[in-house]
């Protein structure tokens, strides 16, 4: 602003672009915290209810620190890791340069991560099919146990249908000779 103003007295033209009066950065560019997550809605379709042209519900990315919004994650990623957007963060593109110690005890994280990984792919291939294979024998046996008791249960009601039949028989032959029929039938066989 001030700048704008001094070029005015001088006769000279204005700046065009707006000079944000950010202060001078004060710390080293540091890690992130959190991931980006810029494949959340990767391959998916999302309505816009908002169809303003600036501001969060404009459909991309947006930069809450700078009001910004992108239309792809590889401008919004060169953005995020652009000298505007730490400086707006207070933050220098500089990195901070690592000790030794911290390289040490770095690698040792990552050797005993990937010793971790390897330890739990390895399986014994032995184990696992007889593991399979109790599992199997397991489902067998109780499928035949089930076959088994389904049979019995049939057994059951077919014993119990054939004693209720004779006794209806039973009652109908004596009703038979009681009155003084040979059969309610036809003599055809």
């Amino acid at each position: 602003m001030r700048e704008n103003e001094e070029l005015q007295k001088k006769g000279k033209k204005p700046r065009r672009g707006r000079k944000d009066d950010l202060p001078k950065p004060t710390e080293l560019m540091k890690r992130r915290e959190g991931s980006l997550d810029l494949d959340k809605n990767l391959g998916k379709t999302i309505v816009v209810q908002n169809a303003g042209t600036r501001g969060p519900g404009v459909p991309g990315f947006y930069c809450e620190v700078c009001n910004r919004t992108y239309k792809d994650s590889s401008a919004y990623l060169d953005h995020i890791n652009g000298r505007a957007h730490l400086r707006a963060l207070g933050q220098t593109t500089r990195i901070e340069r690592s000790t030794l110690e911290q390289v040490r005890a770095r690698i040792a994280y990552l050797r005993e991560k990937t010793r971790e990984a390897s330890n739990a792919k390895s399986f014994d291939f032995e184990k696992r099919l007889a593991e399979v294979r109790e599992r199997e024998a397991a489902i067998r046996a109780e499928k035949k146990a089930a076959k088994k008791a389904a049979r019995e249960r049939a057994r059951v009601e077919l014993a119990k249908d054939t004693a209720a039949a004779s006794e209806v028989k039973q009652g109908d032959d004596d009703m038979m000779a009681m009155m003084g029929f040979a059969g309610f039938g036809t003599t055809k066989k």
